[in-house]
């Protein structure tokens, strides 16, 4: 969904995590309360419909005109166990009428559809925060299978909350009593009467979302009007019922966004819109060779859909399959790419050293997960760094660019697609589950801001021998970017050897000459070090001493905790990397000028140590490899001790 706005983009400083402040005023016999902000967590079974419920009312807030940040956290199975603590899906929702960062540390309001839903989430919750729990589903033996002996509905041990106790199932299977559905059909219906419910609370609009359902079920127009029934019901549950005394409002976030036409938009979403752009911008055929993997799967199913864009997907039998394919749509004249989490990326090692070799472009994206091995699939983490620098065997660079929000990831796809291009060599894009799964608004670019990709094929002969002959040499190297020549097959006179033994430089022969590997070697580093990346830009507003650099996902926790102190009088600087390989040419010079630098990263020091090992700057860790991001309010109490200390 897209939305217009027109009003001058407005920073609030430090508004991500404020308290949030509320105004009143009557209308009817409810009450109407204005908010600045609210964090909302939808939790349940993972056959709840969490995430369907949590994307729908983000949806519906992103086309009212607020910004958002979102966290979807789900089990790794494709049904958990029922009614476990492992099996607890929820979608957490962080929506303002200002400029956010995060989807927020706590949850204001907490929908638990079940015992286990409540005991998974409710030690994230703040005191007063308000509890909506699905009664039907608090039985003794549902509630003894995760531990409470007594039911926490009655037992007083959430009476610092404000508790809502709705039998949210038997109000479904009653408001749909007139359909001719089973009681367990009925049932399933539950998850859209708490988003009707829901969105009477906050004054979503319901439009979409309805129109959305008839789509969906479009082949099933009853099960379409059970779910639109079942979601009014929870709309008029709220409006009628006396538990409900109050409802609220946040106001679109006119003055957080430049003009523009914006749209929801994940990061997976994002980076596959930017992989299109970027062979639109290049006019070169798209060619994905994929094996599907979580959190990745997402971008090979996008692609799938744009045919008529020029795009071919090819879900191989493998990962080592899947980037052969695409490798050899390189060599063909494709801006090809792959697309893997951590353990794929360890199967395609071998076939990126031979794209280093045969110095082709090539995409390599790296949705990264927790590890190591198949580790935690549906959870985020940042531990594949060394693994893109380093992973192969040999001195084999491979430039690394990390996007840090979710709409971000479009233009780091551009940015991965200009490298490569330009320099003819694969690139690693480095995105994470945070970015792939979470969602923010999107401002639509116009094609003009778009950058130029345009590609120019070797067509004839690059090279005079000593005898006057012309020829073609496909190592023989552009001056300024070291890049070799991208010859098509099939054009005439172009014909040259590629595999994965070392070239002779110029002529492309097989070589096993000393002196030629160590030429090769030192010549396909010094392209890497030699790739213009803008340089690295600092916000220091106050002269500070003490610099947290960043990279990838941490930007909207770093910068969250920033804003927070420098609310509070705290001088803190602020840098992010998106160039890892090389870094921005400044980087070094602007480490030096702070006394201390702190690098928090959701691994154990890896951009830290690159930071120590090139520049011996004392870089602080500040580790975290839970599979959650960070929080706001926990960087910035490690942030000021850094400046204290």
């Amino acid at each position: 969904m897209t939305s217009q706005v027109s009003s001058p983009a407005e920073q609030t400083d430090g508004a991500d995590e404020t308290v949030v402040g509320a105004q009143r005023k009557p209308v009817g016999t409810k009450d109407v309360r204005r908010l600045d902000r609210v964090i909302i967590r939808f939790a349940g079974d993972s056959g709840d419909g969490m995430q369907l419920t949590g994307d729908r009312f983000t949806s519906e807030t992103a086309s009212f005109g607020n910004d958002l940040s979102t966290l979807p956290n789900f089990p790794a199975e494709i049904r958990a166990p029922a009614g476990t603590l492992p099996g607890v899906s929820s979608f957490q929702l962080h929506f303002a009428d200002h400029d956010i960062l995060t989807p927020g540390d706590a949850p204001n309001v907490l929908v638990a559809m079940n015992p286990a839903a409540l005991k998974a989430n409710v030690g994230d919750l703040p005191r007063g925060a308000e509890i909506i729990v699905n009664t039907d589903e608090f039985t003794k033996r549902a509630m003894q299978k995760v531990g409470y002996d007594t039911s926490p509905l009655d037992d007083g041990s959430l009476d610092g909350y404000r508790l809502h106790p709705v039998p949210l199932t038997t109000l479904t299977v009653e408001a749909l009593k007139e359909f001719d559905l089973s009681r367990k059909e009925a049932e399933r219906s539950k998850n859209m009467f708490a988003l009707g419910l829901l969105s009477w609370m906050y004054h979503r609009p319901t439009e979409g979302t309805e129109k959305f359902l008839k789509s969906k079920f479009a082949k099933k127009p009853d099960i379409a009007e059970a779910n639109i029934a079942a979601y009014r019901a929870g709309w008029n549950f709220g409006e009628t019922t006396e538990d409900f005394a109050v409802s609220y409002e946040v106001a679109p976030a006119a003055t957080a966004f430049p003009p523009g036409t914006y749209r929801n938009i994940s990061g997976n979403l994002s980076l596959a819109y930017g992989l299109i752009a970027a062979s639109r911008q290049a006019d070169l055929p798209l060619f994905l060779g994929s094996y599907p993997i979580t959190p990745a799967s997402d971008i090979l199913h996008e692609l799938s859909r744009h045919k008529n864009f020029g795009v071919r997907t090819f879900q191989a039998e493998d990962e080592i399959a899947g980037i052969g394919a695409a490798l050899g749509a390189a060599f063909g004249g494709s801006l090809a790419v792959t697309t893997t989490s951590g353990p794929g990326v360890a199967l395609k090692s071998e076939t990126i050293g031979l794209a280093v070799s045969l110095e082709l472009p090539l995409l390599v994206v790296d949705i990264q997960r927790g590890g190591p091995s198949t580790g935690l699939p549906t959870k985020t983490e940042q531990a594949d760094l060394l693994q893109a620098m380093y992973g192969r065997n040999g001195e084999a660079p491979v430039p690394v660019v990390a996007p840090r929000t979710p709409a971000d990831c479009f233009d780091a796809a551009l940015e991965a697609a200009r490298i490569a291009l330009t320099y003819r060599t694969p690139v690693f894009l480095l995105s994470d589950g945070y970015l792939a799964n979470g969602s923010e608004p999107w401002r639509i670019p116009e094609t003009d801001e778009l950058p130029d990709l345009a590609v120019r094929f070797a067509q004839g002969p690059n090279h005079t021998l000593d005898d006057g002959t012309e020829v073609f040499w496909p190592y023989k190297r552009d001056p300024h970017t070291l890049a070799r020549p991208w010859a098509v097959p099939g054009t005439p006179g172009l014909e040259h050897r590629i595999g994965g033994i070392e070239k002779q430089d110029g002529t492309g022969n097989i070589s096993y000459d000393p002196a030629n590997h160590d030429f090769m070697v030192r010549t396909r580093q010094a392209k890497v070090d030699g790739i213009a990346v803008p340089d690295l830009e600092v916000d220091d507003p106050d002269g500070a001493r003490t610099l947290v650099l960043g990279w990838g996902s941490t930007y909207g926790p770093i910068t969250a905790a920033v804003r927070r102190l420098r609310t509070a009088g705290e001088p803190v600087a602020q840098a992010h990397l998106r160039h890892l390989n090389p870094f921005p040419a400044n980087l070094g010079a602007v480490l030096k000028r702070y006394d201390k630098v702190v690098v928090p990263e959701m691994n154990l020091g890896q951009l830290a140590t690159l930071i120590r090992a090139k520049y011996l700057v004392d870089a602080q860790s500040y580790n975290q490899v839970n599979g959650m991001p960070f929080k706001a309010e926990q960087l910035a109490t490690v942030l000021k001790e850094a400046i204290d200390g």
